[in-house]
């Protein structure tokens, strides 16, 4: 019996192997109860304190309840039903606040070939770019964590990235964070405005040009490729380059080498490339302004950042941390009316509008607390009434619904359309009952 008057259960060869592994892991059974935890895990996530004996949701969450009876993903769950390793994205709580971390989660078959343990393995991503960091990098909305899920996948990686979504997204703070997370962080990261790039000066911004290659160019200059040696190199707006320059790119991109203008020696081209567009690339490749060969050859891994409209929620983490970046003496908080306001605004400008709306806000407020007051004319007067006819709309919506439906709580999510995760959630958010529904 362990200190606690717990049982354990792990075999002895078990535990050791994992207190000498470096990752943080923990052994979990099927009641969600913590029995062993490696040193790496307490040290990482409970201040050297044995965990062993919790559940494993209140020690990574504080919830009270299983993740999937609280609106987030359970590794558990699914591992139990698949019986394969699972992973998952979550928030997980630490002595330094909540990171974002991946959670591998394997079956442990003993003789009945019955899985009754399984091991967790927490990946944290790193601090410095991926976990709640920069402007746009902040959040906990299903729509950012898939994103963010993605990103730590490709990051360590070499393949090429294109990062798709609207202006304001935070496209080039997502490229700069996969460069800072992978193996190229220490060179350096070259970022290209394409639709900046005028035609005539293409080659020579991007290849560089050998003295006296043309009118003007009285000594050498180094090109952006050969800038991003070892590093990366991110096109921004890729969408927006001409027609006829697209081939001098995906000449650079199929054979690795190039030459700067006026130049005859051959030059090896080593960067990990990022791009960047606002546009549907698919759609331009249909009206033959995007070659296919490049899009083929630069979305091998497209990611999709989405709109702030997409992810309401972190909305209000995303304003308390662009308010603390502001210049010193600026302390500043939302009254609860104004955020609200925010939360209802539909944001076409994205996390770059929500920064200017509060950069100025804190201009116009005198004490610490902005108010609805503060914010642009027409926010808070169109947005409380549109907000309150959809949330009105919505709200007797899912209560027909939960008085018609008989069954489990995964099949009304499955006839609404609609995740459990969301369901719980809008549940939550519009103040009705939690259905007494089984979860299956």
């Amino acid at each position: 019996m362990a200190a606690n008057g717990v049982r354990r259960k792990v075999p002895s060869e078990l535990e050791s192997f994992l207190e000498a592994l470096p990752e943080p892991r923990i052994v979990i059974d099927s009641a969600y109860r913590i029995v062993a935890a490696n040193r790496a895990y307490r040290e990482s996530y409970t201040g050297g304190v044995a965990p062993t004996g919790r559940r494993c949701h209140e020690v990574s969450h504080g919830f009270d309840r299983p993740c999937d009876e609280a609106g987030e993903s359970c590794p558990l769950r699914a591992a139990r039903a698949s019986g394969a390793v699972e992973r998952v994205l979550h928030v997980h709580r630490t002595p330094r606040g909540d990171e974002h971390v991946e959670v591998e989660l394997v079956p442990v078959r003993g003789a009945s070939r019955r899985a009754d343990l399984f091991v967790e393995r927490m990946q944290a991503l790193p601090s410095s770019s991926l976990a709640d960091t920069g402007d746009g990098l902040v959040g906990r909305s299903p729509a950012f964590a898939r994103m963010l899920a993605l990103v730590s996948r490709v990051a360590p990686t070499d393949t090429s990235v294109l990062l798709l979504g609207e202006t304001g997204t935070g496209k080039e703070m997502v490229a700069r964070a996969i460069h800072e997370a992978s193996p190229r962080a220490k060179a350096p990261f070259v970022a290209v405005d394409c639709s900046g790039l005028a035609e005539t000066l293409f080659e020579s911004e991007l290849f560089g040009h050998e003295r006296g290659a043309f009118t003007g160019a009285l000594a050498r200059k180094t090109g952006l490729v050969e800038a991003a040696a070892g590093g990366t190199l991110f096109l921004d707006e890729v969408g927006d380059i001409p027609l006829g320059l697209q081939v001098k790119l995906l000449r650079l991109l199929e054979t690795g080498a190039f030459r700067r203008v006026g130049g005859i020696e051959p030059l090896h081209a080593d960067f990990r490339l990022i791009a960047a567009t606002h546009r549907n690339l698919v759609d331009l490749v249909r009206a033959e302004r995007f070659r296919s060969d490049l899009y083929f050859r630069i979305a091998a891994f497209p990611v999709h950042l989405p709109p702030l409209r997409e992810r309401r929620a972190d909305i209000a983490p995303l304003a308390q941390t662009l308010l603390a970046r502001l210049p010193p003496g600026h302390g500043r908080r939302l009254s609860a009316d104004a955020l609200e306001r925010l939360e209802h605004h539909d944001f076409p400008g994205n996390v770059r509008e929500l920064r200017n709306i509060l950069e100025r806000a804190s201009l116009l407020a005198d004490g610490e607390v902005i108010g609805c007051e503060h914010l642009p004319d027409g926010l808070c007067t169109a947005g409380r009434r549109d907000a309150s006819v959809f949330e009105d709309a919505e709200r007797r919506a899912l209560a027909n619904a939960l008085r018609a439906h008989a069954g489990s709580r995964r099949q009304l999510a499955a006839a609404l359309g609609i995740s459990e995760r969301t369901l719980y959630r809008k549940l939550r958010e519009l103040g009705l009952a939690r259905p007494q529904l089984p979860s299956t």
